[in-house]
C-alpha cells in the first residue's frame, strides 16, 4: 500500500513556529500512524523528536526568515530586508527545486505554518495548500512600512493562493487568505507525570513559589538573574544554557524536556509575548507574565489574548530589567472572558488532514 505522505512546511523564525506545528504533527501521526510525515524546517531534530515521538523526515531548508533578530526581543529590520529581498529574487528557483522534490516523493498535501512560497510549491505541483498561524507575515511587514510595504504586498499575493487557512487563536484578519477556518489552541502537552518532573529536578518549593523563565529558542540577552537571589525559598527554572550557577536557579538541559513539561509544577511562567508558550500555559491555566514587545505587530494580539482567557501580568521592560521583581508578589488579573477559550486545535487540524490524506 502507498503511504499517504503529508509535506510540512514551517517558518524559520526562533522556535515557537516549529513547537506549534511539531505538536499538530504529533497528532496527525496518532490520528493516522500511516502517513509518512515531512517536516520542512531548519528547526534542530531534538526540537522536533521533544513533540513527535514517531518516524519523520526532516528536510532542512529556509523559505522565509521571519525577523532576523539578536535575541526575543531585539530585531535587525535592515538585515531582513535584505534577506526577503534575496527570496524573492529567487522565488522561481526555489520554487522550481521544491516542486521536483515534491513530485518525486508524491506528495498529497502541503501544510504550512507559514512560509508564503509553500502555495507556489502547491500550485505548481497541483496539490492542496492548508495554512495554519495566528498571524501571517504581511501583517508584520506592512507595518514596518517604506521599503517593506512592496515586499508585504509580494507575500500577501502568494497567501492568496493557499487553499485554506487553519485560524489560531489570539489571530490578526488574515484577510489575504480565501478561505478561513477558525480553531482552538494548539500546543503540546506535559510528557511527563507531574511528581516524576519534582523528583527528577529536585523540585520541593510549593507551586505558587515555583516560576518558569521561557524565552523562546532566541533566548534573551541580559536576564537579570541576579533577582533570583532575592529570592531564596523560591526555586526558579531556565532553560538558558548560559544562565549562572544559583542555588535556586535549575537549569534544564535535557532536549528530551521542553517548556511545556515543568508548567503542571508551577505557580506562573515568565515570557515575551510568544504564541507557543502563551498557548501551551493558557491550555493549562497557568498564569503568565509578560513584557510588552514594542514593533511586532503580533505582540498586540498576543497580550489581547492572554488579557482574554487567561490569568495575566503585564509588566514594563523596566520593571523587569531593572527592578527587583516584586511584580512576584502580585496576584494576577483574571482573565476578561467568562467564556473559556477552545482548546482543541490540534485535534481539528489533524483530523482535517486524516480525513483528506484517507
Amino acid at each position: 500500500m502507498n503511504r499517504p505522505i503529508l509535506y510540512i512546511a514551517i517558518t524559520n523564525h526562533g522556535f515557537g513556529h516549529t513547537t506549534r506545528t511539531a505538536a499538530v504533527a504529533a497528532t496527525i501521526q496518532k490520528l493516522c500512524p500511516e502517513v509518512l510525515l515531512i517536516l520542512v524546517t531548519t528547526a534542530p531534530r531534538w526540537l522536533l523528536e521533544s513533540y513527535i515521538q514517531g518516524h519523520f523526515i526532516l528536510r532542512q531548508r529556509a523559505f522565509d526568515l521571519g525577523v532576523v533578530q539578536t535575541d526575543s526581543l531585539t530585531m535587525d529590520k535592515p538585515a531582513t530586508l535584505a534577506k526577503l529581498q534575496e527570496i524573492k529574487k529567487n522565488q522561481n528557483s526555489l520554487i522550481e527545486s521544491e516542486v521536483n522534490f515534491i513530485r518525486q516523493n508524491r506528495v498529497k498535501l502541503i501544510l504550512a505554518d507559514i512560509p508564503f512560497l509553500a502555495a507556489g510549491f502547491a500550485k505548481a505541483a497541483n496539490i492542496p495548500c492548508w495554512m495554519t498561524s495566528n498571524f501571517s507575515w504581511d501583517f508584520i511587514y506592512r507595518e514596518w512600512e517604506g521599503e517593506f510595504i512592496e515586499i508585504a504586498d509580494w507575500i500577501s499575493d502568494w497567501y492568496t493562493k493557499s487553499d485554506c487557512l487553519f485560524r489560531l487563536p489570539f489571530h490578526e484578519k488574515m484577510a489575504a487568505f480565501p478561505n478561513i477556518i477558525d480553531v482552538g489552541l494548539t500546543g503540546g502537552s506535559p510528557h511527563f507525570p507531574y511528581e516524576e518532573i519534582r523528583t527528577t529536578w529536585g523540585i520541593t518549593a510549593l507551586p505558587e513559589r515555583t516560576i518558569l523563565l521561557s524565552f523562546g529558542g532566541l533566548g534573551l540577552k541580559a536576564i537579570p538573574y541576579h533577582n533570583v537571589s532575592q529570592f531564596p525559598d523560591w526555586q526558579f527554572i531556565t532553560f538558558d544554557a548560559s544562565a549562572p550557577e544559583l542555588p535556586n536557579l535549575i537549569k534544564i538541559t535535557n532536549r528530551q524536556y521542553q517548556p511545556v513539561d515543568f508548567m503542571p509544577i508551577c505557580g506562573r511562567v515568565i515570557s515575551k509575548p510568544g504564541y507557543s508558550t502563551f498557548a501551551e500555559a493558557t491550555r493549562l491555566e497557568l498564569p503568565i507574565i509578560t513584557i510588552p514587545r514594542d514593533n511586532f505587530a503580533e505582540a498586540n494580539l498576543l497580550l489581547e489574548g492572554i488579557k482574554n482567557y487567561n490569568q495575566h501580568q503585564i509588566i514594563t521592560a523596566t520593571e523587569f530589567f531593572q527592578g527587583n521583581w516584586d511584580f512576584l508578589h502580585d496576584t494576577p488579573q483574571p482573565p476578561q472572558q467568562l467564556q473559556p477559550i477552545a482548546k482543541d486545535g490540534n485535534e481539528t487540524i489533524a483530523k482535517a488532514v486524516r480525513d483528506y490524506l484517507q
